[in-house]
């Protein structure tokens, strides 16, 4: 099957991407809105994307049937150009989920959820201490899309993981991480416990490699 994307709605374009580019990371985001009462939201439409600077991009999803331009993720990053990308392991994806409940405005969902607000040491978000990890960042770009779709890319200014995550030599202990990526709808995830390596390969290696299969 051929689809045309410009003959595709955006709400149906969103199910064919979500079920198609998976498991995606999640970023469970905390803000501030303009009086200081904290937000937390995750988002799959998220990831890396530099090291020098290093940065992260995040494609925020407009409101739904109440009339505001934007959802309070987005409106508390454009007012104060900061936010805490706080990542998901299995141990937090209950409460993660908790955070995802389209709540009325001004519901604070670290209570709801249960999570503690951590501060922070550059911002003044405050980040989420039950995550393995949190990247404090500020605003680096800020990208308006049609259907009033925002697309942040934040600058991580600092870096927080928990105790015994990361060695002298920067290596990450990922089965201590357990993260948990987005699958398609209907409430589906996956953890990162499943995994193979192939290494790389140098163009003599690939070659003495591809002469053993002739």
């Amino acid at each position: 099957m051929d689809i045309a994307a410009a003959d595709v709605p955006p709400g149906k374009m969103y199910k064919l991407l979500v079920s198609t580019v998976m498991p995606r990371p999640i970023a469970l985001v905390s803000t501030l809105n303009a009086e200081g009462a904290p937000n937390a939201a995750p988002f799959s439409f998220f990831n890396v994307f530099s090291d020098a600077p290093p940065l992260v991009v995040i494609g925020i999803e407009a409101r739904r049937g109440d009339g505001r331009p934007h959802k309070d993720t987005a409106r508390n990053i454009i007012d104060r150009g900061e936010f805490v990308v706080n990542l998901v392991s299995q141990a937090i994806a209950e409460q993660m989920v908790v955070c995802a409940v389209d709540f009325p405005e001004g519901v604070d969902e670290f209570a709801e959820s249960g999570f503690t607000p951590r501060p922070s040491k550059q911002i003044k978000v405050p980040g989420i201490a039950e995550a393995p990890v949190s990247f404090e960042c500020k605003v680096f770009n800020l990208q308006a899309l049609p259907h009033n779709r925002t697309l942040v890319t934040g600058e991580i200014v600092h870096l927080h993981f928990r105790d015994g995550l990361v060695d002298d030599n920067m290596h990450i202990d990922t089965a201590g991480l357990d993260l948990v990526g987005r699958m398609q709808g209907g409430g589906w995830y996956s953890t990162t416990r499943d995994r193979f390596q192939i290494p790389l390969m140098t163009v003599d290696e690939w070659r003495a490699k591809k002469d053993k299969r002739t």
